[in-house]
């Protein structure tokens, strides 16, 4: 599944509602009781293909266990790192950068640091692409506007 498209699926899933550190927290947090996934599970809860998992897998971006069928086993700690992989990839980030963040993590404490900075520069390019896709989004309501159509609820005016 392309970025586009996972782009298109997660924006359709939380329609109007502003995004939220808890909503993060919620989809991250399956709670004390939790039981391990299943490949398809997962997948349903991310909204991303069983594909995905598996390149994530080889990728090593993701260590998942199978069980004495061979079938994949998620824990919350595998589901956990897929939310924030999933988000990233919906936010731009490359796959080498993922893959560096990833290495960073898996070497320990010592290199928050080097991840903050990893972060903070990217929050700056969503910040950036935010404000240029709103330049878009009101350069197309005004085409719409000039050819007789109504513009959107959010367009400046």
């Amino acid at each position: 599944m392309s970025t586009d498209d996972l782009l298109t699926r997660a924006l359709e899933a939380i329609g109007d509602d502003p995004v939220s550190f808890e909503a993060i927290r919620h989809l991250t947090d399956p709670g004390p009781t939790a039981e391990a996934m299943t490949i398809a599970e997962v997948a349903d809860l991310l909204d991303v293909s069983a594909h995905t998992l598996r390149y994530y897998e080889r990728e090593g971006l993701v260590t998942v266990t199978r069980d004495g069928l061979g079938h994949r086993v998620y824990d919350a700690a595998a589901v956990r790192r897929l939310v924030f992989l999933t988000r990233m990839r919906l936010s731009g980030m490359p796959m080498r950068d993922l893959a560096h963040y990833v290495d960073l993590v898996d070497a320990g404490d010592a290199t928050v640091p080097e991840r903050l900075d990893m972060l903070i520069e990217h929050r700056d390019t969503i910040r950036r692409r935010i404000r240029e896709l709103t330049l878009s989004l009101a350069a197309t309501e005004f085409k719409i506007a000039t050819y007789g159509g109504e513009a959107g609820p959010d367009s400046v005016e």
